[in-house]
C-alpha cells in the first residue's frame, strides 16, 4: 500500500506509488502507524533533494519528521515550500537573493532570514482557521513556474510553463494546452513565491515538462 507522503500543488497530502524528484518536510505530521494525523507541525516547510552526502533514513519513523516527496521543485513551491539551506544551499542562496529583489524597499538591502521568509510564507499559505490560502489574478501577468487553477476546471492544477500550461499528475504533467493572454485564475502558489519566479528564480520542474514545452 502506498504511504501518504506525497504531497500536491495545493498542499494537501495524498497516497500514490510515485515518489517524485524532490524531497521536503514540515514537522512530524504522522503517528506510530504512519498516518497523517495533521497537515503540518513547524512553519520551516523546506523542499529538499534525495541524496545528500550519503545518508540513509527509515522512511515516516515513530517520532522523527514526516518525509515527504514532490513531482518537482515547482510544484514544492506551488505547496508552500521553499529550498533547504542545507542540501540545497545554492539554490537557497539564490531564491534568497530573488526575494531580497522581489521586495526591494520593504526590507532595506539585507537578505531575509530563513525565518523571515517562514513567517511570511506561512500567513500567506495558511489562513486563521489553518484552511490553505490562494489568490485571484490575470494569467497573462503571472510567470514561469507558477501553478493555477482555471475557473473552467477546478479540478486541476497547471503550471504555468514556456507560455503553455501544463496539467499536474502525481507521476508527470500529462498534457499541454496554449496559455491564454488574459484569463482570471485562481494562484496556488503564495505570493511571495510568485515575486521571486518573476524576480528570475527559477525552478527544476520534472522532466516531463521539458518534454511538453
Amino acid at each position: 500500500m502506498a504511504r501518504q507522503n506525497r504531497v500536491t500543488p495545493s498542499g494537501d497530502i495524498i497516497a500514490t506509488p510515485e515518489r517524485g524528484t524532490f524531497m521536503g518536510n514540515r514537522g512530524a505530521l504522522h503517528d506510530a502507524e504512519g498516518r497523517i494525523r495533521r497537515p503540518w507541525q513547524v512553519k520551516r516547510w523546506i523542499a529538499c533533494v534525495l541524496e545528500f552526502k550519503g545518508r540513509k533514513r527509515q522512511v515516516m519513523a515513530p517520532g522523527h519528521y514526516t518525509e515527504l516527496f514532490f513531482l518537482d521543485e515547482a510544484t514544492a513551491l506551488a505547496a508552500g515550500h521553499r529550498p533547504c539551506a542545507e542540501c540545497r544551499r545554492e539554490r537557497f542562496n539564490a531564491f534568497r537573493e530573488a526575494w531580497r529583489s522581489a521586495h526591494a524597499g520593504s526590507d532595506g538591502s539585507c537578505l531575509p532570514t530563513a525565518d523571515e521568509m517562514d513567517r511570511r510564507l506561512h500567513a500567506e499559505r495558511v489562513g486563521p482557521d489553518h484552511s490553505r490560502r490562494s489568490f485571484p489574478a490575470n494569467l497573462g501577468e503571472l510567470p514561469n513556474g507558477v501553478f493555477i487553477r482555471r475557473a473552467d476546471s477546478e479540478a486541476k492544477a497547471f503550471l504555468i510553463w514556456n507560455d503553455g500550461l501544463l496539467a499536474w499528475t502525481a507521476g508527470a504533467y500529462a498534457g499541454q494546452t496554449g496559455r491564454p493572454r488574459s484569463a482570471e485564475v485562481l494562484v496556488l502558489t503564495p505570493q511571495s513565491t510568485v515575486r521571486v519566479l518573476r524576480a528570475g528564480y527559477v525552478p527544476a520542474v520534472h522532466p516531463s515538462a521539458l518534454a511538453l514545452a
